[in-house]
């Protein structure tokens, strides 16, 4: 059996406005379904198969977006935020009514790769602690960053309030010399995401985060083409890695 649903909805779902103006678009004739003009917006309609027109011009639909966003520093990772700019201000107008949402959250002084759907289904399994989705993150870091570092995050470091972390993949990219202004570099790689977890890990070493960018979740990879503040749709070869990771971790 085809899924239907009510044309009004499809409508609104697709920008052409709220339920009460695309009753009005039906109403002055301006829709049609099949080349038959429509007579009632609560009419249900299959979005696969039917062909549906309004002011002559074909309607396509799309259940669900997924944006990649190089999220830059002093943007909150929320839908609305009284104070601050959220991620969905960064966005072109034509996503306003999918009813889009961030997955997961970045600081707001973090940087990078943030994934935006309105796809719950798949944040929920990219979320869900007992997927353990791997996240890699570049930061400088204030303080000598050595070999007791990495292997401290493999074993799992305890955090402030008394938790300790899964084992973490600490790449040092480059030691620092603190003595002569030099800051580490580094490349972590966690398969957790407890609140501020990069900057408290480096906490309980002793060192301080400056500078943190979310390079990659799971197999989705932040694209190098994009600025800071610029998104785009994912590619269907990155929406079907994300995809099958998911089918593989339920498996």
């Amino acid at each position: 059996m085809k899924a239907t649903m009510r044309l009004d909805k499809l409508l609104a779902h697709t920008g052409y406005g709220t339920r009460s103006e695309i009753k009005l678009l039906v109403k002055r004739g301006a829709v049609s379904v099949n080349d038959k003009t429509a007579k009632d917006s609560g009419m249900q309609v299959q979005p696969d198969r039917d062909r549906i027109m309004v002011e002559g011009e074909p309607v396509a639909y799309r259940q669900f977006v997924y944006l990649m966003l190089n999220k830059p520093q002093g943007v909150v990772s929320a839908t609305e935020d009284t104070r601050d700019r959220t991620v969905l201000d960064l966005l072109g107008d034509e996503y306003a009514h999918f009813e889009i949402f961030p997955v997961g959250r970045l600081d707001k002084d973090t940087e990078g790769l943030l994934l935006l759907t309105n796809d719950g289904k798949l944040a929920h399994n990219l979320l869900s602690p007992r997927k353990h989705v791997p996240k890699t993150y570049y930061a400088e870091v204030d303080g000598a960053v050595g070999a007791d570092d990495a292997e401290a995050f493999a074993r799992g470091v305890t955090l402030d309030d008394g938790y300790v972390t899964m084992p973490a993949r600490l790449n040092i990219l480059h030691g620092g010399n603190p003595d002569q202004g030099q800051r580490s570099i580094i490349e972590l790689t966690l398969m957790e995401g407890k609140f501020h977890q990069v900057k408290r890990m480096f906490q309980a070493v002793g060192k301080k985060v400056v500078f943190l960018k979310r390079l990659s979740m799971g197999p989705l990879v932040l694209d190098p083409a994009l600025r800071t503040g610029q998104s785009r749709e994912l590619t269907a070869a990155e929406l079907e890695q994300l995809v099958q990771a998911q089918r593989w971790q339920e498996g």
